[in-house]
């Protein structure tokens, strides 16, 4: 199974097989936060059936700290108990030490040295740069790698039926091209309104007004008019929507997942740019159109590549409270620090009270 690559479909089939044999080293890439995290899911519920009963999560950067890697590698449990270990690396980057901590794992791989312990990178979408990197092709020679693919809007019509033949609904051409209007390309929202269909309504065909219903009467509060607010700059009216969003039970997953949408578009477009390239020739690949990309573009013109670079570890951190775990220099409530984030998106100094 080392240095195998796994379509994201495969990937999910064959971990729901009761005797799937489990491998020491995995690597999930991609963009789509959504099937990214459901081939995670997927991975844990298998270890859970063989006995993996610890889960080890560590979030590291270039400036992280990498021996946490080798400490849990090599620590034993007096029961025996199989680990889990998840090893995210938000920007793709690990620098020297963490290149070198990498490759160092990939080599304990190839001994046998991972006993009782499965180790799964998740990495955004590995460009050229990435797949080329030292680290990153030693760990592939010995890992299961699966890239979750990128669905574009032409794509989402037929990704959206297919989600709703899960729950055993249908909807025409036209609901479709509704639907897809409305979540703007983000598999995330998209997911969250196709379980609430299924909630809503029985099995079987649903109308556009049933849709419409469903998704536009949820709240006076919109997390993509929250989205347009950031991408105008203006902090004022993003942080209102957040907060009644926040205050009418919404989904923080939901919400964080838009901006991080957003934020991914702005640090691919940014590096396009840093790379000496017109950052509008990507959009339409991006799957933004009007008038998104002219929303994303006036941001980029904005807001520094570094102050970007930044927005990427503070959405990675936010994510990392809502689960439970401490991010270093962040409060303690994941919605004070959406609120943070929200006003460094719009470039806003705002009170966050």
């Amino acid at each position: 199974m080392a240095g195998q690559t796994l379509s994201y479909e495969r990937f999910i089939a064959d971990l729901a097989k009761p005797d799937v044999s489990l491998q020491p080293l995995y690597v999930i890439s991609g963009d789509e936060l959504l099937l990214r995290n459901e081939a995670l899911d997927a991975l844990r519920a298998a270890c859970r059936l063989q006995g993996y009963t610890e889960r080890v999560s560590l979030s590291l950067t270039a400036t992280g700290p990498w021996n946490a890697i080798e400490e849990n590698a090599q620590s034993i449990s007096l029961f025996g108990d199989r680990k889990l270990m998840e090893i995210e690396l938000p920007t793709g980057k690990p620098g020297k030490t963490g290149g070198e901590a990498l490759t160092a794992l990939a080599t304990r791989a190839a001994n046998q040295q991972l006993s009782d312990l499965s180790v799964v990178l998740v990495l955004p979408r590995a460009d050229k740069a990435m797949s080329s990197a030292k680290w990153y092709t030693a760990v592939a020679q010995q890992a299961v790698v699966v890239s979750t693919p990128v669905i574009s809007r032409e794509q989402l019509p037929a990704w959206i039926q297919s989600r709703l033949k899960r729950q055993k609904q249908r909807a025409d051409a036209a609901t479709l091209a509704w639907i897809t209007d409305k979540v703007e390309g983000n598999l995330l929202a998209a997911h969250q309104e196709i379980l609430k269909l299924g909630l809503q309504y029985p099995e079987g065909d649903l109308t556009l007004e049933d849709v419409e219903n469903a998704i536009l009467d949820v709240s006076r509060y919109n997390v993509f008019d929250m989205s347009h607010a950031i991408l105008r700059g203006d902090g004022q009216r993003a942080l209102k929507v957040l907060h009644g969003l926040q205050a009418e039970g919404e989904a923080l997953p939901m919400v964080l997942g838009l901006l991080t949408y957003d934020i991914r578009n702005l640090y691919t477009l940014a590096q396009e740019r840093q790379n000496g390239h017109n950052p509008r020739n990507l959009t339409r690949k991006l799957g933004l159109f009007p008038p998104k990309d002219q929303l994303i573009i006036n941001t980029l013109d904005r807001l520094p590549f570094s102050q970007i670079m930044g927005l990427v570890q503070h959405a990675h951190d936010i994510d990392r409270l809502f689960k439970g775990f401490p991010a270093d220099g962040r409060l303690t409530d994941p919605w004070q620090e959406m609120a943070r984030l929200v006003l460094r998106m719009a470039d806003a100094t705002v009170t966050t009270h």
